[in-house]
């Protein structure tokens, strides 16, 4: 992605600062796994939508006065011991081709604390603002409400050091500029569609009667990262027979029967923004007539409720849509009799938002408008017949609708049917 794309979101955001302010960002850093291993490195998505940076340990600051915004950010200092360790570091220059952050505004983190100082929090001192701050913009995400922010523990000198500043929320802010795409989002996003597309092939490609679920699993994994892709965009979901009733099954673990269906809801990432793709298709590349019969209605909803899509709806038009629309289905098939029943066999919304996260970031409470990427994916889990479908898309909203970014991947009966029927 281009370094113009993260200075135009900085200077977004900043504009969204209150005069003589600051934000704090932290790119994060890996997280302990067992006594000699780290889990793989992740970085903080606001970070990244702001910079284009995947190090970790890095900081971002922003700050705003009445004439100008400025934009410093901090990293790893090179040492021979730590290119040996693990890597060489990225050097300024680098960052600043990334980032677009100029190179005279980068420093190393040992300077950090006296830059804060020096710069922005002493009376007398102060170069960056026209006045000693009174507000400070910290990433205030909590994983639960008994959980300090991450930002707490990152920034906790500033913050003990500090206590006249009054911290704010920046969340707010970066994820309604995150909720609508620019088009070379639109573009990284159409990339990891391609690579899931690819990836799913591949399972119809491998999939036979007696085969293990995890050898699916395996075989999309290898072949989108072989397409190009860092990987997974969250765990697979590869759910056969009564396993697909099941919303968020990973076990991934059991063999896969004859006549079974099998419910696949996966995605492959590129440039850290993911797809999120879901395909229900027969283990042995024909359906019965009951799974043709459910596997129709819920495309029928899939379609339909794709067909609703426009700036100026709220999702949750969609998800009541959806929800009386396979209802309706439900009743004429003659599982339920009364539209109330249907959570019993539907029980999650029909749309969230995709970008960076599988489940981006935004608020629900303003209608869609162009740029905006969400999922389509409505499904039927019948326990009693070991029957669990889904299918997803994921749509673009644009000017006068909407665009399907995953049209290519195969849906209907006698599509699928047909791709298997090839492979005889």
């Amino acid at each position: 992605m281009n370094k113009n794309e993260f200075i135009r979101r900085r200077k977004a955001l900043c504009e969204k600062l209150e005069d003589q302010s600051f934000a704090l960002l932290a790119a994060g850093k890996s997280k302990h796994k067992s006594l000699d291993q780290m889990y793989k490195y992740f970085p903080e998505r606001s970070f990244y939508y702001l910079t284009g940076l995947k190090k970790e340990n890095f900081i971002l600051l922003l700050a705003k006065n009445k004439k100008a915004t400025l934009d410093f950010i901090f990293i790893e200092e090179p040492s021979e011991y730590a290119t040996k360790w693990l890597g060489s570091r990225m050097t300024k220059e680098e960052v600043s081709d990334i980032s677009g952050i100029d190179v005279k505004r980068i420093f190393y983190i040992r300077e950090f604390e006296s830059f804060i100082s020096n710069n922005l929090l002493l009376d007398s001192r102060n170069l960056l603002l026209d006045k000693v701050p009174e507000t400070i913009y910290l990433d205030m995400y909590r994983a639960s409400h008994m959980q300090k922010p991450i930002s707490f523990l990152t920034f906790q000198k500033v913050i003990e050091n500090y206590p006249e500043l009054r911290i704010k929320n920046i969340n707010d802010k970066v994820f309604d500029m995150r909720r609508v795409k620019s088009n070379d989002e639109v573009n990284e996003i159409r990339k990891a569609i391609e690579h899931t597309r690819k990836g799913i092939y591949s399972i119809f490609d491998y999939a036979k009667t007696g085969i293990n679920e995890r050898e699916l699993e395996a075989t999309f994994e290898y072949n989108i990262k072989l397409s190009g892709s860092s990987g997974n965009s969250f765990d697979t979901i590869v759910a056969s027979g009564k396993n697909a009733t099941v919303l968020h099954y990973v076990e991934n673990n059991q063999i896969i029967n004859d006549n079974e269906m099998v419910l696949l809801d996966l995605g492959a990432y590129h440039n850290e923004y993911a797809a999120d793709i879901s395909r229900t298709f027969p283990i042995n590349g024909k359906f019965t007539e009951k799974q043709a019969t459910l596997y129709n209605m819920v495309l029928d909803v899939n379609k339909r409720t794709i067909e609703k899509i426009k700036p100026g709806i709220f999702v949750k038009e969609l998800n009541d849509f959806a929800k009386d629309a396979l209802a309706e289905g439900m009743i004429k098939l003659g599982y339920i009799k009364e539209k109330s029943e249907i959570s019993k066999y539907y029980y999650h919304g029909v749309s969230h938002y995709l970008g960076l996260d599988v489940h981006d970031v935004g608020t629900y409470k303003k209608k869609i408008e162009p740029g905006v990427i969400i999922t389509v994916e409505p499904g039927i889990y019948i326990e009693e017949d070991q029957i669990g479908i889904r299918i997803e898309d994921d749509i673009l909203v644009t000017e006068d609708g909407y665009e399907n970014l995953s049209k290519n991947i195969i849906k209907e009966v006698d599509e699928i049917e047909g791709y298997f029927n090839k492979k005889e």
